[in-house]
């Protein structure tokens, strides 16, 4: 079946006539924007038939576009109506804005300067006429199905027997009707339109202009949420988009965010305020039900509950008085249980506290989130556009990005701990600050534990829970840890594109101490692959007993995990501030009350390729 390609073509003619007033406030001239005159085509003559059925007027009597110089961005006017006469000759009425622009072009055309008029069409179907011209070797086609798709003001003078080409761009086949004169029969060539669209500068201006409203109130929704409309008007007026706002918003959280055991608001005590705020006197007011005496502290849990948009279980601690949970019995009969505090002439302010693991995952450069309400759901891209190169005339495969959700949902971390009536009466140091130093450290010590190693059905999922991160195996009942396995730790994470943003080793003590005693290459190696320096291949080694040293493989224990990563890409959510439930019941008979405490955070691994570790390191 034979083809041929066609694109958009032009055709000169000259205005015919300039209407010197306006209709309104609209400016407009009437032209001739078409004939029957044969113009040369690559493919022999051509020749445009106006009959009745043959042209389609519906396009470019819809407001069809003005151009000058057939320049889709050098819009002047649009056409108003179109008409074929009795003389088989196309015109048009053609209106004019009032940009600068388009008053110049009119101003031309009024003063008989600019005359030339071009118009660009589409044929759909071609007819072979018979005898025509075959004196010169021109085969001559007549065009019975074509499509006007705007009129153009030319700077050429008027040619009716050159058409000025064609683009490359538009290509699309056209249907041909071969007229043998030995047989008088038709071989008709249907088509398969395999081109790109003609381009519709009216549905381009609509959908660019909704693209742009939707994209402004996106980022100024963005910024109202997040209190951050100077950052929203700075991302609209420099061309921003919606996710380039999202990456703003999320570096301006992880600068400004306090630490994670101070999730509740600061509300603005003054030295004066935050130096007589009493812990224990709230727990009292809300054991007896009577804040007449606690009414800094009342309203302090007022003010934090405004901010948070929820009501108190019990009552707020705002983050001025930092704090958080743990698990312990404190009264003063039980010396180990809080009569070691309980002052006559022992030295309070020689308190010895309890020793905990080091907490890094804020230090290591987690991102904290603060202040949540509802779920999170984080767009994110999946998988990137894909490119390819083809063949000449061949199409490409698809290759449209993937994206997913991030999703974080607030886990309840609770605890409780049982002080009597007494110890809040006579322990020394006084028992707000013991139980604030406490819980401070329990807290964090709990996020830490849980974004490192993540927790139960109930817990959030933390580095090693999380699916897709890099593994390197040490072997069937685990192996100790060698130079080749920590190269390979961290080509994971290079590998998946991620070696950037705030890179750190994070390790137990038992593995420290492990690579310390290891040779770098061979067990006569006289450097090990530590050294005083805690770092490793140029990235900080940061020490804590909460990463794992206690995991089994094969017939493996006690073995230990080894983390790589880029600690940007983990995201530590708070919803509640530390809400306290004071309860005088559970343990009225004894004289105790149970201080019960809650706060809601979730962990979230932006991507999983941003991690590594191994899980099996025999540290003995």
């Amino acid at each position: 079946m034979d083809k041929i390609k066609t694109s958009v073509f032009y055709r000169n003619t000259k205005v015919e006539r300039v209407e010197d007033g306006t209709e309104g406030d609209s400016r407009f001239i009437d032209l001739a924007f078409s004939s029957e005159e044969p113009v040369q085509r690559f493919f022999g003559l051509e020749i445009l038939d106006h009959g009745k059925d043959a042209v389609r007027l519906g396009r470019i009597a819809a407001g069809g576009p003005v151009l000058v110089n057939h320049d889709p961005d050098d819009l002047v006017g649009v056409v108003e109506n179109v008409s074929i006469g009795a003389d088989r000759v196309g015109r048009a009425r053609v209106r004019f804005g009032k940009s600068n622009r388009a008053d110049e072009i009119f101003q031309d055309v009024k003063d008989g300067i600019r005359m030339g008029v071009s118009v660009g069409y589409q044929i759909h179907k071609l007819e072979e006429v018979e005898g025509f011209d075959r004196d010169n070797g021109l085969k001559s086609f007549r065009a019975v199905d074509w499509e006007p798709l705007e009129v153009s003001l030319a700077s050429v003078p008027a040619d009716l027997t050159v058409g000025v080409g064609r683009t490359k761009d538009e290509e699309i086949e056209t249907k041909i009707i071969y007229r043998k004169e030995e047989k008088k029969m038709e071989q008709k060539i249907e088509i398969v339109k395999e081109a790109q669209p003609t381009i519709d500068i009216e549905k381009i201006k609509t959908e660019t202009r909704n693209a742009e409203q939707e994209r402004v109130r996106e980022i100024m929704s963005l910024g109202e949420r997040f209190k951050s409309q100077d950052l929203a008007k700075d991302m609209i007026s420099g061309g921003g988009s919606i996710v380039q706002m999202r990456e703003k918003l999320l570096e301006g959280i992880e600068k400004n965010a306090p630490s994670p055991i101070e999730s509740n608001p600061d509300i603005g005590l003054n030295h004066k305020e935050k130096r007589e705020y009493s812990f224990i006197r709230a727990i009292d007011a809300a054991a007896r039900q009577d804040w007449s005496g606690a009414g800094l502290e009342r309203e302090a849990s007022e003010a934090v509950a405004q901010k948070l948009g929820k009501a108190a279980r019990g009552f707020f601690i705002p983050s001025d008085v930092p704090w958080s949970s743990g698990k312990r019995d404190l009264s003063v009969g039980t010396n180990t249980a809080g009569g070691f505090t309980k002052g006559t002439d022992h030295m309070g302010e020689e308190y010895v506290d309890a020793l905990r693991n080091r907490l890094v995952v804020k230090e290591a450069g987690a991102r904290i989130l603060t202040g949540l309400k509802g779920d999170v759901a984080i767009p994110a891209l999946n998988a990137k556009t894909n490119a390819a190169w083809v063949a000449e005339g061949a199409s490409p495969t698809e290759g449209a990005p993937t994206f997913r959700q991030i999703a974080m949902s607030p886990k309840t971390c609770s605890a409780f701990i049982d002080i009597s009536r007494r110890l809040m009466q006579q322990s020394d140091p006084s028992v707000d600050a013991l139980l604030r130093d406490d819980m401070i450290n329990q807290i964090a010590a709990a996020i830490d534990d849980v974004a490192i190693e993540g927790g139960a059905s109930s817990a959030p999922v933390g580095v090693l829970q999380t699916s897709g991160i890099g593994d390197v195996a040490g072997g069937t009942n685990g192996l100790a840890p060698t130079w080749d396995h920590l190269v390979k730790i961290m080509e994971n994470v290079d590998v998946a594109n991620a070696l950037a943003g705030n890179l750190s080793w994070l390790m137990n003590a038992k593995t420290i101490s492990k690579l310390r005693r290891t040779s770098k290459v061979s067990s006569t190696d006289s450097v090990m692959i530590l050294a005083d320096k805690l770092e490793h291949l140029g990235y900080p080694i940061l020490n804590t007993n909460g990463v794992p040293g206690d995991l089994t493989k094969g017939s493996g224990t006690a073995l230990s995990a080894i983390i790589f990563g880029n600690f940007s890409d983990m995201l530590i959510g708070e919803w509640s501030g530390i809400d306290v439930l004071v309860d005088p019941y559970t343990g009225s008979t004894a004289g105790t009350i149970r201080i019960a405490t809650y706060t809601d955070v979730d962990v979230a691994v932006r991507h999983a390729g941003s991690f590594s570790a191994m899980q099996d390191a025999v540290t003995v």
